[in-house]
């Protein structure tokens, strides 16, 4: 299920909680990919992903944020030329391997179509290409609470986080977890939250970090897995033990 555009704008962009989430978030994300590293690169990203691509607009050629048709979309960046625009879970207006780098968050959680999903990210990814999959984990606290974004939606565990991009042709590259704050908007909360993601790094990813983060690249060829071709090879065989159809008795010869 995706949130209406406007109430993710309200949370990241006028709550304190929630700019201190797309901090911390935007903070790992910067780590691992620098900004002075984009230039000529083409960066989208996809759900409600905005909020951790500002600092790319000046470097990237191209900055696309892309927001799926049931959470609604909004222009995006302020006070700047638009570059976000309105697509279908599995329909891109892209073309096939033209992105370097994909960032996806509030997307892979609440579509109902993950499979599908996946094939479009790995389909507009180009070669040497990297994508980050952020989304709520399972065993952490802001997956239980619906004053945040993270808890709508399906929470994952890295374990399936990871076995669900492998299945699609992703290579897990690594990941890492963020947001070890309470989710509360509580003034010490807030004013210690930097002191709590510092703490987090020597946790385990598996603990406490609201969020799950996975690099991947693009594998290629993509690995086969069963689809619709292997279904068609071992069809339901649902008529069996049925007799052969026979014509009605009014209709035989001579009657």
């Amino acid at each position: 299920m995706h949130l209406d555009v406007q109430d993710l704008r309200n949370f990241y962009y006028r709550s304190m909680l929630g700019r201190a989430a797309q901090k911390a978030i935007r903070d790992k994300v910067l780590a691992m990919w620098p900004v002075d590293r984009s230039k000529g690169q083409t960066v989208a990203g996809y759900g409600f992903a905005v909020p951790l691509l500002r600092p790319y607009l000046k470097n990237a050629r191209r900055v696309i944020g892309m927001m799926p048709a049931p959470q609604g979309v909004m222009p995006w960046p302020a006070g700047m030329p638009n570059v976000s625009v309105l697509v279908e879970d599995t329909i891109w207006p892209l073309d096939t391997g033209v992105v370097d780098r994909l960032v996806v968050m509030h997307g892979l959680e609440a579509t109902e179509t993950p499979s599908l999903l996946l094939d479009e990210a790995y389909r507009v990814l180009g070669p040497g290409g990297r994508a980050l999959f952020i989304a709520p984990n399972r065993a952490g606290l802001w997956a239980r609470s619906d004053a945040t974004p993270f808890g709508y939606g399906r929470p994952y565990s890295i374990g399936q986080l990871e076995a669900q991009l492998k299945e699609h042709g992703f290579r897990v590259e690594r990941h890492l977890s963020a947001l070890y704050q309470p989710p509360s908007s509580k003034r010490f909360w807030l004013k210690t939250g930097a002191f709590w993601e510092r703490a987090g790094h020597q946790l385990p990813v598996i603990m406490a970090g609201g969020v799950l983060m996975v690099e991947v690249s693009k594998q290629i060829p993509a690995p086969t897995r069963p689809g619709l071709a292997q279904a068609v090879r071992r069809p339901l065989k649902v008529l069996e033990g049925m007799g052969v159809p026979e014509p009605s008795a009014s209709k035989l010869p001579g009657r």
